[in-house]
């Protein structure tokens, strides 16, 4: 920025607003027919010589050289090319471009395509159009939005001043859209189930509520659309997943974002087991097309997605990194209270087992592993394993420490079922459903196939596949407290400063 104020600049970017209009120039009309991408041009710069063009984009910089003639650095989502203007587009356009056009306005120039005597390739106008004016100082432009809390704030200026960080949502669309392809090659079908639910169920988790003022009664954002789609394997669909919004009334944090993407399926006749094959599949395939040879970066860490990835049971796996025997209820209770895991003294204990695993596995999972057979305590909607109900056949699929799958083998017994919810509710656990879902257990009376399920976040998924230690790298406008509403504050915020404490 320059040494005025952020209200000074304001001020001129405004006036120079009214002088187009005193020009009868229209400051955002409504098209511009016939443009192309800028990365579609610079090919033909020497294939096709003087070719007729029509361009349109931000201007990223401007260059002043002399009475007659400007230089402008132009972009569009594609690229950057430079464009030329001299009097050849004429006298309003001439004026336009020499006195009200300014950085972060977006301009249509119609031009031939040729190379300036430095070789550079440029657009020579032959026409301009003001296509919409900038009121707001762009951010500065060799640093652009630096402030981690405004970068995510005012995603706006972020994708504005940071080409790269467009490159990270292109490929979370791109994965989105390969792991629909898969999924649909292999005979799934895509669906869509309410966000809306009458009762918070298909995952332990703390939902939030909304109420409907004509039926007048409290509604939940969904948590998972797990028991949804499991009611269409009842109605004789076999292979079904969905992908969309899920919402947790949880912490924030870089792997936790209270409404994030999940991709869950189902798949009828088979068990867990079909299920870690498939997902195996899924990261193996994913990381070849978009990581450079299988692996990816996560800070210091290299993680390998090539594949064939480990498979360790939950209870080996406490025993080896806690250092005990995993099924000696006794050794778990002494090693909880010897690394100081709190509110363990009376809780159950698989309760105890769980904070060990979290404690002491988790943060060691860092390639890619599949973590099978969880105690059926903290999986109520898991079938047991033959002769060891106490065991459930799931998975969880880990790497870098992060959790980034769930699968099991799917409960289809409803009376089994109907006596796990009411366990659940007699807990009185905030992130368990406080009533039973009778709807899901008269679905399954009318008799569920046996089957695997299978949950993916997909946040998590592209942090991986893009290397980001933070899931707000992956959402284009992760949740953020509000800052006090002062002008300002808004002012600041547009020209990249940091605005006050509070964020």
């Amino acid at each position: 920025m320059s040494d005025a104020s952020a209200g000074d600049l304001g001020e001129e970017r405004r006036r120079k607003l009214e002088q187009l209009r005193a020009l009868g120039v229209d400051p955002w009309p409504s098209q511009f027919a016939g443009r192309e991408e800028i990365a579609t041009l610079l090919p033909r710069v020497d294939a096709q010589p003087s070719a007729t063009v029509r361009v349109a984009g931000r201007i990223a910089a401007r260059r002043d050289m002399g009475a007659s003639l400007v230089f402008f650095d132009l972009v569009d989502q594609s690229g950057r090319i430079q464009v030329m203007v001299r009097k050849d587009v004429g006298e309003t356009g001439h004026a336009i471009a020499k006195k009200l056009v300014q950085v972060g306005d977006i301009l249509g120039f119609e031009g031939t395509l040729a190379r300036t005597k430095t070789n550079e390739p440029t657009v020579f106008a032959t026409k301009l159009e003001h296509l919409a004016k900038s009121l707001r100082e762009p951010p500065e432009k060799r640093h652009g939005v630096t402030d981690v809390e405004l970068r995510y704030r005012y995603r706006h200026l972020d994708l504005m001043s940071h080409p790269e960080v467009r490159d990270g949502f292109v490929l979370r669309s791109r994965v989105i859209h390969d792991l629909r392809a898969i999924l649909a090659a292999k005979g799934f079908l895509e669906v869509e189930t309410p966000m809306l639910h009458p009762i918070a169920g298909g995952a332990a988790a703390r939902p939030f509520t909304t109420h409907h003022n004509t039926l007048d009664m409290d509604l939940y954002l969904r948590i998972a659309p797990e028991l949804y789609l499991k009611r269409l394997l009842v109605g004789g669909f076999e292979k079904v997943f969905e992908i969309g919004r899920v919402f947790r009334n949880e912490g924030i944090s870089p792997r936790h974002n209270p409404e994030f993407t999940m991709m869950e399926l189902y798949w009828a006749y088979v068990d867990y087991r079909a299920v870690m094959d498939l997902t195996e599949e899924l990261f193996v395939t994913l990381a070849k097309r978009h990581t450079k040879d299988g692996t990816t970066k996560l800070g210091e860490r290299t993680i390998d997605l090539r594949g064939p990835f480990a498979r360790r049971t939950y209870h080996d796996l406490v025993s080896e990194h806690a250092g005990i025997d995993a099924n000696d209820e006794a050794a778990l209770r002494r090693r909880a209270a010897e690394l100081g895991l709190e509110g363990l003294g009376k809780a159950p204990g698989w309760k105890v087992l769980e904070a060990l695993f979290e404690e002491c596995v988790e943060p060691q999972l860092i390639q890619p592993t599949f973590v099978t057979h969880y105690p059926t305590a903290i999986s109520p909607l898991s079938k047991p394993v033959p002769g060891k109900p106490e065991l459930v056949e799931r998975f969880e699929f880990f790497m870098n420490g992060w959790e980034l799958a769930n699968a099991f083998s799917e409960l289809n017994d409803p009376v089994e079922q109907l006596a796990r919810f009411e366990a659940q509710v007699a807990t009185k656990d905030p992130e368990a459903p406080a009533e039973v879902d009778h709807d899901y257990v008269l679905a399954l009376e009318s008799a569920m196939p046996p089957a695997g399920g299978l949950g993916i976040g997909i946040d998590r998924l592209c942090m991986v596949l893009g290397g980001f230690l933070s899931i707000r790298e992956t959402i284009l406008f992760p949740l953020r407290r509000p800052l006090a509403a002062s002008a300002d504050r808004a002012e600041g915020a547009a020209d990249g400063a940091a605005p006050a404490a509070g964020t």
